[in-house]
C-alpha cells in the first residue's frame, strides 16, 4: 500500500460502525465517504446538530455547542439567515473559542450553551424564506412567523438539552437583531433576557433599504444573495471589477440596472421597486410599532454603533417604543458605542482614522452585556445595568445616563457668508448651488467599491474634505469653539430649501472640523489623526417628494421654500475647544443612494434618461426661513451624564 493511500483508508475506517470490518480497498473503491466528524475525542467541546420541529411541521437546522463538563448552563440563542453551520465552524479546531465568533468566548468559558439556528428556508433549514417575515396579522395570514419559530425553538431546547438550567437569552446583530426582537413578541416563559444589536426595524425610514424614501443601492446585491435558492446561495451580480460610481451611473435608473442584470423579478427587488412610498406595505412591518403594541416582559438591552452604516435607526426607535413601559427604569437599556455596524461583536480599538483608548467592544461585552445576561440567566447579583450607556467620542469615556436623549435641543443656525452659529441670524437670505444628476456627489472618493469592507465599514467616518469645495456641496461652519460642545441625542435637521426642479434630495452632514494646526494624533484617542480632518458625526438624506406626506408623495413647486425636518443618527460626541462645527448640504450621495432625477415622476425606480435634469438648489437662512440643526446639548455639570470609568459598569 502506498503512503498516499493510508489517509484514505484511515478515513474510511473512521466512518465504519464500531466493530465492523473494513472491506478490502481496491483501485476501484469509491473515494467518497458518507461523513466525517471533525470533532475528535480530544476536543474541549461538545457539538450537536439537530433539526428542531416547528408547529407547522417545518424543521430548522440548529447547532448546539458547549464546553465539555457544562452543567446547569444557560442557553444563549442566535437565529440567523447567515449559516448556522458556518457560524460554528469559524476554523477547523478542537478548541471551542476558535470555532465560535470572538464575542462567544466569554460566555462559553463561563458555562453558557451556545446555540445557532438557520431561520426557515435558508441554508440547512426547511420551509420558505420571507425577508424579515412579518408577524402574524394583516400582512401574514399564516400561522407562523419568526416569533412562533423562536418560541418553538426555545421550547424544544429547554426540554431536550439536559445540560441547561432551563433559562434562555437571545442575542444577535443586524438581521439577527431583528430575529432577537421577534423572540420577544409573545415570548416563551423560558426567555429571560434579550440583547438586540443594530436590529433591522424599519427598512424604509432609516434601516438598510431606504432612508427617508431614498433607496440604498447596495440592497440589490443583498437581495440577490439572500433570495437565491440553496443551491445558488450567495449569488452575486456579475458586474465585474471597476468603479461602482461609473457602473451605476451608466445604467440609468435603479430599475434599468435591475433589468440590465436580470434581477427585476427577484421578489425582494420587486417589493422595493413596486412600493417606493411609506404605505401600509412598509409601515405595518415596522418592528418598533409591533413592540409598542405589546407588553414589556423581557429585560432588553438595545445596542447600536454611533457610526452604524446599515441600521442606525432601529435600536433607538425600539427604545423609544419600550421606554414608556419601563416604569422602574430597569427593564430596558440603550447602548451606543463608537462602532460600525455590528462592531460590538468585533474589535473596538479603532474605526477608520479614529482610535480609542482600548478595545471598547470587549469592554462593553465583558463589563456590561455579560453581567446583564449573568443576572437574568444565572441568578448573579444585580449589576445595576445603566439605563443608558454611551461612549463620548472626542473625549473617550463611557457616559451613564438615566434617559435618552439627554441634551436640550439648541439651534445651530445657518447664516450668510456660509457661517453657522448659535445666535439667530437677522435678515433672510439664501445660498445657491447647482445639482446635476449626471455628476452626482460621491459618498466616497472614487473608485467606489461597495463590496470592499475597507470602504463600506468605515465610510461614515471618512474625511469629508474630499467633497468640501465642490460647487454642488455647500458648507457652513462656526468659528473656532472657545469651550466644549457636548451633544447627547439625535441632532434634528430643520432645513428651509427650494429647488428649481419638481423633486429633490437633501443630504445633511454634521461635521467636527479639527484645527488646521492640531497636534492630535492616533495616540490621542478618538481624535482625527490629521490637521483639518472633517469628521462626520452624522449624515442623513431626505427625499423631497415626501415633505408633506411619507405615504403620498407629491411634486415640489419650483422656487418655493419647504421645511424639511428629519433626524440625524443618535450620538454622544464632544466638539472640543479649537474645533469648528460644520454643516454640509448637498443633493446626492451616490451610488449609496439612487439618484433623484429632480423631475417629479411617479416612481423614481423607473425614471427615464430625459427625466434627469440639473436644478438650482436654494438653502435659506434667517427671517421666516431660519435653517438650523437642533443640537442636543448637555451642560456637563455632572447631572446630565456621569462619566463611567472604562471597563466599569454603572454603580
Amino acid at each position: 500500500m502506498t503512503m498516499t493511500a493510508l489517509p484514505l483508508l484511515a478515513l474510511a475506517l473512521a466512518t465504519l460502525p464500531q466493530g465492523a470490518a473494513a472491506a478490502p480497498v481496491t483501485p476501484m473503491t469509491p473515494d467518497v465517504v458518507a461523513s466525517y466528524d471533525a470533532v475528535r475525542p480530544d476536543a474541549d467541546y461538545i457539538k450537536r446538530v439537530v433539526m428542531i420541529p416547528m408547529r407547522d411541521g417545518v424543521k430548522l437546522y440548529t447547532v448546539i455547542v458547549m464546553r465539555k463538563g457544562t452543567a446547569n448552563g444557560p442557553i444563549l440563542l442566535s437565529r440567523t439567515p447567515y449559516d448556522a453551520k458556518g457560524s460554528t465552524e469559524r476554523t477547523a479546531s478542537q478548541k471551542i473559542t476558535e470555532i465560535l465568533p470572538a464575542m462567544d468566548a466569554d460566555f462559553v468559558n463561563d458555562g453558557y450553551i451556545r446555540v445557532y439556528q438557520d431561520i426557515r428556508g435558508l441554508y440547512h433549514s426547511e420551509g420558505q424564506f420571507v425577508m424579515t417575515r412579518p408577524i402574524i396579522g394583516p400582512l401574514n395570514h399564516t400561522k407562523v412567523d419568526e416569533s412562533t419559530d423562536a418560541y418553538d425553538t426555545i421550547d424544544w431546547l429547554v426540554k431536550h438539552v439536559p445540560e441547561s438550567n432551563g433559562k434562555v437569552g437571545v442575542v444577535g446583530s443586524s438581521y439577527l437583531g431583528f430575529t432577537t426582537l421577534m423572540a420577544e413578541i409573545n415570548p416563551h416563559p423560558a426567555l429571560k433576557a434579550a440583547v438586540p444589536q443594530s436590529p433591522m426595524v424599519d427598512t424604509w425610514i432609516g434601516d438598510d433599504d431606504f432612508h427617508n424614501g431614498a433607496f440604498r443601492v447596495p440592497s440589490l446585491d443583498y437581495f440577490l444573495g439572500q433570495s437565491t435558492d440553496k443551491a445558488n446561495a450567495g449569488a452575486k451580480i456579475a458586474r465585474g471589477a471597476g468603479d461602482d460610481y461609473a457602473t451605476y451611473l451608466a445604467a440609468g435608473s435603479v430599475g434599468d440596472f435591475a433589468r440590465q442584470w436580470g434581477i427585476e423579478n427577484v421578489p425582494s427587488v420587486r417589493k422595493v421597486m413596486e412600493n417606493p412610498a411609506y404605505t401600509d406595505f412598509w409601515s405595518l412591518q415596522a418592528v418598533d410599532k409591533w413592540m409598542a403594541a405589546r407588553p414589556l416582559t423581557v429585560p432588553t438591552m438595545l445596542v447600536v454603533g454611533q457610526w452604524d452604516q446599515e441600521d442606525s435607526y432601529g435600536a433607538p426607535a425600539v427604545y423609544r417604543a419600550l421606554e414608556p413601559k419601563d416604569k422602574n427604569n430597569d427593564m430596558v437599556s440603550l447602548v451606543i458605542g463608537p462602532w460600525r455596524h455590528s462592531g460590538v461583536n468585533h474589535y473596538g480599538y479603532d474605526l477608520g482614522a479614529l482610535t480609542f483608548t482600548g478595545d471598547t467592544a470587549e469592554e462593553f461585552r465583558a463589563h456590561t452585556m455579560k453581567p446583564f445576561f449573568d443576572h437574568w440567566l444565572k441568578g448573579a447579583p444585580d449589576p445595576h445595568t445603566p439605563p443608558v450607556l454611551t461612549y463620548a467620542t472626542g473625549v473617550n469615556h463611557w457616559d451613564v445616563s438615566p434617559k435618552w436623549p439627554m441634551g436640550t435641543p439648541t439651534p445651530l443656525y445657518l447664516d450668510a457668508g456660509l457661517r453657522a452659529g448659535f445666535a439667530a441670524p437677522g435678515a433672510e437670505g439664501h445660498d445657491e448651488y447647482v445639482a446635476d444628476p449626471s455628476k452626482p456627489v460621491p459618498f466616497l472618493p472614487r473608485p467606489v467599491d461597495m463590496a470592499a469592507g475597507s470602504q463600506w465599514k468605515t465610510w461614515l467616518v471618512h474625511d469629508q474634505r474630499f467633497v468640501d469645495g465642490r460647487p454642488d456641496v455647500i458648507s457652513y461652519r462656526t468659528g473656532a469653539l472657545d469651550k466644549p460642545v457636548h451633544i447627547m441625542g439625535a441632532p434634528q435637521v430643520d432645513l428651509f430649501a427650494a429647488t428649481s426642479g419638481t423633486d429633490s434630495d437633501w443630504v445633511v452632514k454634521l461635521i467636527d472640523v479639527a484645527p488646521d494646526s492640531t497636534p492630535e494624533g492616533p495616540d490621542q484617542g478618538s481624535k482625527p489623526a490629521n490637521p483639518g480632518y472633517e469628521l462626520p458625526i452624522g449624515i442623513e438624506i431626505f427625499r423631497g417628494r415626501y415633505v408633506h406626506s411619507l405615504s403620498q408623495p407629491a411634486a415640489l413647486t419650483p422656487g418655493q421654500p419647504e421645511n424639511y425636518r428629519f433626524a440625524l443618527p443618535n450620538v454622544d460626541h464632544v466638539f472640543l475647544p479649537g474645533h469648528r462645527i460644520m454643516v454640509q448640504i448637498q443633493s446626492s450621495l451616490f451610488p449609496l443612494y439612487d439618484r433623484n432625477p429632480q423631475t417629479y415622476v411617479d416612481n423614481i425606480f423607473n425614471a427615464k434618461p430625459q427625466d434627469y435634469r440639473a436644478a438650482t438648489q436654494s438653502i435659506y437662512h434667517g427671517g421666516a426661513h431660519a435653517s438650523a440643526i437642533l443640537l442636543p446639548i448637555v451642560a456637563d455639570t455632572g447631572s446630565a451624564s456621569v462619566p463611567a470609568p472604562l471597563g466599569v459598569s454603572a454603580p
